[in-house]
């Protein structure tokens, strides 16, 4: 396997590496707050980010003798500061933070305390610039942990999001470090178990029960009271594992690379309903997870009004889009609804009343009514239309592939 080949592909170029560092450079000589410090941070911060990231993350260090009793007006602060030199937007969060948008990059503004230890933090935002120091005490690793988010990436389980419920960069950091390289972290993936436990087991098993959900729980070496990976789903583990044997068993250049959608393939199997969606305006955690209950509620209203769905899914990332393939033969005109058994004598007389075709079935009564729906083409705009996702998404519009 030619890693440095794979590198070749996702390391930043020194032209992008510039463009960032100019930028940043830029921005940082803008925000002058008194007693605040701002500074690079995140993947940028820890020479960790791919090829092709354009999310900029910046804390705004507040000194912590100064603004320690203020904590709840940072950001209000930050805001009156930036507001002289950028079109922003705030965002919500445990402490409010800040987006600007510098093409083609998407900056976030992040207040936080200038925390020395633990014990100073008022807000879990203020431990961010310490994950940053942590993974910066290993140089040598960056390269190994570009290898490990890329390949979670291509294999769909990278973001921690709560519409992912996947790998965050941070996660993804950690386990290079605790394994020593990426092959190491690769070959200790494909053996765990139902669960596993990285870090020290004393502190593990004294975290909040709400932090031990996860199938894995990896004691964050910046907060030992903190599950690093609280946010990773037992879909998302097991996947991981599966992937981490795959690669194993067949390594391949291929398995760092997203698989694209084949659209002529998925056509063979029926009709292709293709929904092009525009996210809400909103925090991208907030936004994503409203699509996905949009997406669900759609895909869970077809399968209930029986059309057969060969595959379905959505992407989030533009363009962002759900797709349902669906059977191409329409459904008869009625259906059978199910009713009580003949043992029930007051629901038999009942059901008899509200319907006129009623036949017997092994004991049980059924009645043949009227379907709502018999193309998925009538079941799709109703649905799309719906309070349950016309809330949740922006725009929507339907189309067949």
């Amino acid at each position: 396997m030619d890693f440095k080949k794979i590198l070749a592909t996702c390391k930043p170029s020194p032209e992008e590496e510039l463009h960032l560092q100019k930028l940043v450079k830029e921005i940082l000589s803008k925000i002058k707050i008194p007693g605040a410090k701002p500074i690079l941070g995140g993947s940028g911060a820890k020479n960790t980010w791919l090829r092709g990231t354009h999310d900029i993350d910046i804390y705004v260090k507040f000194n912590v003798k100064q603004y320690s009793r203020k904590t709840d007006q940072l950001a209000d602060i930050l805001e009156k500061a930036l507001k002289k030199h950028f079109k922003l937007d705030r965002l919500h969060g445990s402490r409010d933070y800040y987006q600007v948008y510098k093409a083609p990059y998407t900056v976030e503004i992040v207040p936080i305390l200038d925390i020395k230890k633990a014990a100073e933090a008022k807000n879990i935002t203020d431990f961010s610039h310490l994950h940053v120091a942590y993974v910066q005490k290993y140089k040598k690793a960056a390269d190994e942990i570009r290898l490990a988010k890329l390949f979670a990436k291509a294999q769909g389980i990278y973001g921690a999001e709560s519409y992912m419920q996947g790998f965050s960069g941070y996660v993804m950091e950690l386990l290079v470090i605790h394994y020593g390289s990426f092959m190491k972290m690769m070959r200790a993936v494909a053996k765990w178990k139902e669960t596993t436990i990285i870090g020290d087991k004393k502190e593990a098993l004294s975290l909040n029960p709400a932090k031990k959900v996860s199938p894995l729980i990896l004691v964050d070496p910046v907060q030992p009271e903190r599950n690093a990976a609280a946010a990773l789903s037992e879909e998302k583990y097991q996947q991981c594992i599966k992937a981490c044997q795959k690669f194993l068993k067949h390594p391949s250049e291929n398995l760092f690379e997203e698989e694209e959608i084949n659209w002529e393939k998925i056509k063979k199997k029926g009709t292709v309903w293709y929904c092009a969606v525009t996210p809400l305006p909103e925090k991208k955690d907030v936004a994503g997870a409203k699509m996905l209950k949009a997406f669900d509620f759609t895909k869970q209203t077809l399968e209930r009004a029986e059309f057969k769905l060969y595959k379905s899914g959505w992407q989030y990332a533009a363009p962002s889009f759900f797709y349902f393939v669906v059977d191409k033969k329409p459904l008869s005109p009625t259906l059978l609804r199910q009713g009580p058994p003949l043992t029930h004598p007051e629901g038999v007389l009942h059901f008899k009343k509200q319907h006129k075709k009623i036949l017997t079935k092994k004991g049980r009564l059924y009645a043949e009514v009227p379907r709502e729906f018999t193309h998925a083409q009538d079941c799709l705009k109703s649905v799309l239309a719906s309070e349950n996702v016309v809330n949740r998404v922006k725009n929507v519009s339907v189309s067949i592939l």
